[in-house]
């Protein structure tokens, strides 16, 4: 029966790999582990307040689990693939006693040992198949690595993305900006500029799920908090006169319902218009989605 835990290492094996390709690498798409894993750090953060503390830790803690994870479950696997094929395919140090060090902690020391690639020696294996394999799993180790940095520097600036553009809105909002301000060609440039970037962060959100679970401390930087200022700029444009603006506004409102829909098939699942979509996300990061209103 030393087949069994072998196909189970395997199995768990490919199963964190596909979550690896799925979280990381692929544009659209999120991986089912990974995303189960920062939806339940972003729960028990306790986020139903701006100002608890634990929110703003969700999401970098969520990512150290989601690797943490990761790097447990591939060095099980292989500990599962080495177990049934202890002491007789490995040799030992001086000074260890084999029949004593071929139970399942030593077959996880082993992979712990080499998915770290420190290489201590102490236990190593001696058959052909697993002198190969050994390296093998040095190899995933050092690439689950690289992907991790590869991750952290793809999310940080996909949240400054998004932290600008609430700033922005911030700013707007201040302004009070009217219809007879916004009925001018300053207007659809402006418009158009704020849709653009919409089309931007839409596309973070996508392709950087993760993000989502990152919480925004300071209200003029939040995008859950500012986003009824994007929506109110848009009904202000859309009764303006000049054609162009009254475009740029048409631009601008779909690029909202874009993000709408992006923000309810991914995280939120309202089922509902863009306006309860919103109200559903400012409410999920502590958000008050009726005090961002500014201008008639």
């Amino acid at each position: 029966m030393t087949w069994l835990p072998v196909l189970a290492g395997a199995a768990l094996i490919l199963f964190i790999l596909r979550d690896v390709f799925h979280t990381i690498w692929h544009p659209t798409r999120h991986g089912g582990l990974s995303r189960l894993v920062m939806l339940g750090v972003w729960r028990l953060s306790a986020h139903r307040g701006p100002r608890l503390r634990p929110v703003g830790l969700a999401g970098p803690v969520g990512m150290m689990t989601v690797v943490t994870v990761w790097a447990f479950v591939i060095a099980v696997g292989w500990g599962l693939i080495y177990w049934p094929h202890m002491p007789d395919d490995f040799s030992y140090a001086p000074g260890l006693v084999p029949a004593d060090h071929a139970g399942p902690v030593d077959a996880l020391y082993v992979s712990l040992v080499t998915l770290a690639t420190l290489g201590l020696g102490d236990i190593a294996p001696t058959s052909q198949w697993l002198r190969i394999l050994a390296p093998v799993e040095a190899l995933v180790g050092f690439a689950l690595l690289s992907a991790t940095v590869a991750w952290v520097l793809g999310i940080y600036p996909a949240l400054a993305r998004r932290r600008a553009l609430a700033l922005r809105l911030s700013h707007l909002g201040r302004n009070r900006l009217t219809v007879e301000v916004l009925d001018s060609d300053g207007g659809a440039v402006l418009l158009d500029g704020l849709a653009s970037v919409f089309a931007t962060v839409t596309v973070d959100f996508l392709q950087y799920a993760e993000s989502y679970y990152f919480y925004d401390g300071q209200e003029s930087i939040s995008l859950a908090a500012r986003l009824r200022d994007a929506v109110d700029l848009a009904e202000r444009a859309e009764r303006a006169r000049h054609p162009d603006v009254r475009l740029s506004a048409s631009v601008l409102r779909t690029a909202l319902d874009d993000l709408a829909t992006v923000l309810d098939e991914r995280f939120l699942r309202t089922g509902g218009p863009s306006d309860e979509v919103f109200r559903a996300y400012a409410s999920d990061h502590g958000r008050s989605w009726t005090g961002a209103r500014h201008g008639p």
